[in-house]
């Protein structure tokens, strides 16, 4: 598939329509250059020494800010007419966290490296959250009810090519440049994305939006119990968060983990982490099409099932080898699967969302995703250090099944009720 194609929004689209599509694939090739270097951050720490803990803090610190944040920042979002601005603001401080991430490597001395680099992705987790809250509701703006298949497929695919061919130039410079420069190197470039990303981010045009009528001056206890009121009106919402909750935990335990395993356990080289990287993200983009027909063809809710299931399986079958061309076999399966998730996962949670209040619920939604990934990193490492890192990628394999058994036992997704007056 051809960028150009996947830039293109659908022809039955109005040209402001197609302009806001087109936007969002641009700003894409900017995320998936950062995208290409967030995969190898905790390699890089990994390299350098720091410890298990450590590398579970990469994970959990964007969820501990978000947990504390998240509503907070999702009421002020609620309140702002113009979100788009925020959304483009907040993606480029996060993007320049890698370019400052290189800097500091070369100023900073090795002994207190790896935890000055945790600081500023300490702080980083700050505009993270803003982007993590701001970007469902700005991406179901743009594509409307009708077309969030078609717009995350297309930005999703437009991201992981790009992804794909920095990871493939990152494998050349890591394998042929000395350690530590060629990360060093590696941070810095790959940063620019983050100017690209702004300059057509901020160029997405959607309608202003007028705030509804919350007592935003009320004490923070009662704001707190008119949210509780409203969010916990909406059954297919609340339902829907917490069979993602249980699964998104076990996919929070693996994250910390298949890094040490790469390194630790299957001893791969950057060249074969790169190709492994790289299998899981083109075959996302081979992925995130199947799905999105199937979609129109069998339904959402068997897509959910069967991709689900198929992700589940993947860190039990991870546990088992230690051949890095098995595994980049293994990451490409995951990759299919993956990309349903990705997709179905959006798809479900806007479609449970009153529209009226997208960034109060995405920041409820948001926050209670963020527990499961203070928790789950943090719990991962400790089982890998009492049993084994092959012990906790199957801990993760348990969660996410249990996760797909409550997809596949629970029943069909409702449409949001109409939100409580207020």
């Amino acid at each position: 598939m051809k960028l150009p194609v996947l830039i293109s929004g659908p022809k039955e689209l109005s040209e402001p329509a197609k302009t806001n599509f087109r936007n969002v694939q641009i700003d894409a090739i900017g995320v998936g250059l950062a995208n290409a270097a967030a995969s190898f951050l905790p390699i890089y720490l990994t390299r350098l020494n720091a410890t298990t803990l450590q590398i579970g803090l990469l994970s959990s610190m964007p969820a501990m800010t978000g947990l504390i944040l998240a509503i907070p920042l999702g009421r002020w979002l609620q309140r702002q007419e113009n979100i788009v601005k925020w959304f483009s603001i907040a993606r480029l401080l996060v993007i320049a966290s890698y370019a400052l991430t290189g800097l500091i490597s070369f100023l900073v001395s090795d002994k207190v490296l790896v935890n000055s680099i945790l600081g500023v992705w300490a702080l980083a987790t700050i505009p993270q959250t803003i982007v993590a809250i701001s970007f469902s509701v700005v991406m179901n703006a743009v594509a409307g009810p009708n077309h969030r298949f078609q717009l995350m497929t297309r930005r999703w695919s437009t991201m992981g090519i790009t992804t794909a061919l920095a990871v493939i130039a990152i494998g050349q410079l890591l394998d042929n440049v000395i350690f530590p420069l060629n990360y060093r190197i590696m941070f810095i470039v790959l940063s620019l994305g983050g100017l690209l990303s702004y300059y057509f981010s901020r160029r997405i045009s959607i309608p202003a939006t007028i705030p509804p009528k919350l007592e935003f001056n009320q004490s923070f206890k009662n704001q707190m119990i008119e949210m509780k009121d409203l969010v916990f009106s909406q059954k297919p919402f609340m339902s829907f968060i917490v069979k993602r909750f249980v699964f998104l935990t076990g996919s929070a335990l693996a994250t910390p983990l298949i890094p040490l395993y790469l390194v630790r356990v299957v001893h791969a080289t950057d060249g074969w982490i790169s190709a492994i990287n790289t299998a899981q993200t083109v075959v996302l983009v081979i992925g995130y099409f199947i799905w999105s027909n199937q979609s129109r063809n069998v339904g959402t809710r068997k897509v959910i099932i069967w991709t689900t299931l198929g992700v589940s399986l993947y860190p039990f079958m991870l546990s088992f080898v230690i051949s890095p061309w098995q595994i980049v076999m293994l990451a490409g399966l995951n990759g299919v699967f993956q990309a349903g998730v990705d997709l179905v996962f959006f798809d479900e949670l806007m479609k449970t969302v009153p529209i009226e209040y997208s960034a109060i619920f995405v920041s409820f939604a948001q926050s209670i995703q963020f527990l499961s990934s203070i928790v789950a990193p943090l719990a991962g490492t400790a089982i890998a250090d009492s049993f084994g890192l092959p012990a906790g990628l199957i801990f993760s394999a348990v969660f996410r099944f249990a996760g797909f058994l409550m997809f596949a036992l629970g029943g069909k997704p409702k449409k949001p009720a109409a939100a409580l007056p207020q």
